[in-house]
């Protein structure tokens, strides 16, 4: 039966989403999972998932078992139908989805619109651009009209050049292309067989903004992969193995066990030969014994790309916006320039394409100055400038940030070769065999690798055959044994669970 409307069952925008985040880790447990379980498939915090778990428990008719160790396990035999089933927890849920609703709606029709003032302004223009020529082409016809001659010869061969480019344009880009692409840039002729290709408001906010962050949810996975490690190794870590994991700093891998030990509960220690390491003992309070350290090893971060557009593609957006610059700068200088059209004179010398258009935009208002100021000028011409700006910024910060991943992503091999053979180190040992870890000055972010290992641990420095430095380092090499020996002295079975005393559902 389901609880009252007078049922509370609150929490913060923050807690909503970790809430979200552990529930969906239980939906992914077969058996019954502990606190240091959901832990490692969350990289939450241990007090906010001792916060949150009960409330789930509570929510969905959880079971929990008292294991001999005062560990609990908890699982969801009877699946996820929430008992809070009043008025108010309805609202609630209705009224997060409508949120959630409003906020996709929210993201398409920005990029909706953008692709209407690209592509719109680029038909108005064009169609500005054939009335001219056929108020032109009917003026020269009937040879009624003198005050096109002299500059209307010139202002029609400016709107014809101008229309046969954005007919060009317009029929011949890749726009029209785009969904009929295939993987190999060719295009098939079979009606159910053509792959379709990315929409055109996708394509234009692509150009602009981006795909988004490929390592948006970084800092989760990089905290799976250290609490994956440290439950592998008897909840031991020591500063080179963090070093090695997400290829901080000395000074930065520092900070970040400090805050290791805040969100999971580690302590350090030092061991008989004073060597420094960090405990986890509550991670290893874990129902699932399954390793997924992958040998030590973390992913690198991808690379940002500026679009995930065609080249081409890319060029054709520009290309249209230029065109739109053009036309928003010309008559925005008309307008301030020449102002309005009251006169027999003022009308004899404006420019061709002005004039035509003024006198159009009076069949629609009667004083079409501030129209043209601001639709066909302003808004143009600041919207185009925009379209260019935003990507060459962003093109601008993504190599500076494209650098910077691939130097950490140097330091996590270099850092691994280092601490798994401390002896006799080059720096051709630090082999970068893919893009996302080749900086620009490979054999200079190579040797600051060193420099970094160096200020942790200070080598010997030697000269190989070649007469090429190797370096050896005699402290990781101490350092490797001692936690070697420290792990071994841990008795594996002080974080075993032990057999159910307690069954809430029994």
């Amino acid at each position: 039966m389901g609880y009252t409307d007078k049922t509370v069952f609150s929490f913060s925008i923050k807690d909503k989403a970790a809430y979200r985040k552990i529930t969906d880790a239980f939906k992914k447990q077969r058996k019954g999972a502990t606190v240091a379980d959901i832990a490692a498939q969350t990289a939450l915090p241990l007090n906010t998932i001792r916060e949150l778990v009960p409330v789930a428990a509570d929510e969905y008719s959880g079971r929990l078992e008292v294991t001999e160790s005062g560990e609990i396990l908890y699982s969801f035999p009877q699946g996820f139908t929430s008992k809070y089933r009043g008025f108010r927890a309805g609202l609630r849920k209705f009224t997060d989805k409508v949120l959630e609703g409003m906020k996709i709606a929210g993201t398409l029709l920005f990029k909706v619109w953008i692709m209407v003032m690209l592509v719109g302004y680029f038909v108005l223009f064009m169609l500005i651009a054939l009335a001219a020529l056929a108020v032109s082409v009917a003026s020269n016809s009937s040879n009624s009209d003198n005050r096109s001659e002299g500059r209307g010869g010139g202002g029609l061969f400016l709107a014809g050049s101008i229309f046969d480019l954005i007919i060009r344009i317009w029929f011949y880009s890749e726009l029209t292309k785009a969904v009929d692409r295939s993987f190999n840039g060719r295009y098939y002729t079979g009606e159910n067989s053509r792959p379709k290709g990315k929409p055109l408001y996708k394509a234009i906010f692509s150009f602009i903004f981006g795909d988004g962050d490929p390592n948006g949810d970084w800092t989760a996975k990089e905290k799976q992969a250290i609490i994956a490690y440290i439950q592998a190794n008897q909840g031991v870590i020591s500063l080179p193995e963090y070093m090695v994991l997400t290829g901080c700093t000395p000074t930065e891998a520092e900070q970040g066990l400090s805050a290791c030990c805040v969100e999971f509960s580690g302590l350090p220690e030092v061991t008989e030969e004073g060597t420094l390491v960090y405990r986890f003992d509550e991670l290893l309070l874990r129902a699932d014994r399954r390793d997924r350290s992958f040998g030590g090893s973390s992913p690198v971060k991808r690379l940002k790309h500026f679009s995930s557009n065609p080249t081409k593609m890319n060029l054709w957006f520009s290309v249209i916006n230029g065109v739109n610059l053009i036309f928003g700068g010309y008559f925005l200088f008309n307008a301030l320039s020449t102002g309005p059209l009251t006169t027999q004179a003022q009308f004899d010398a404006a420019s061709y394409l002005y004039k035509i258009t003024y006198a159009l935009s009076e069949v629609v208002v009667d004083n079409p100055l501030p129209l043209i100021v601001v639709g066909l000028g302003v808004v143009p011409l600041i919207f185009s400038l925009l379209f260019w700006f935003i990507p060459s910024l962003r093109y601008f910060f993504t190599k500076q940030e494209n650098e910077t991943i691939k130097l950490d992503n140097l330091r996590k091999i270099g850092y691994g070769v280092m601490w798994s053979r401390p002896q006799g180190i080059t720096v051709n040992d630090i082999k970068a065999d893919r893009p996302e870890c080749q900086p620009k000055n490979l054999s200079a972010a190579q040797n600051q690798v060193i420099k970094e290992m160096g200020s942790y641990s200070i080598p010997e420095v030697g000269l190989d055959t070649g007469g090429n430095p190797n370096y050896t380092f005699p402290e990781l090499e101490r350092e490797k044994q001692a936690l070697s020996k420290y792990r071994a002295s841990i008795n594996p079975e002080a974080s075993s669970l032990g057999s159910t005393v307690f069954d809430s559902n029994a």
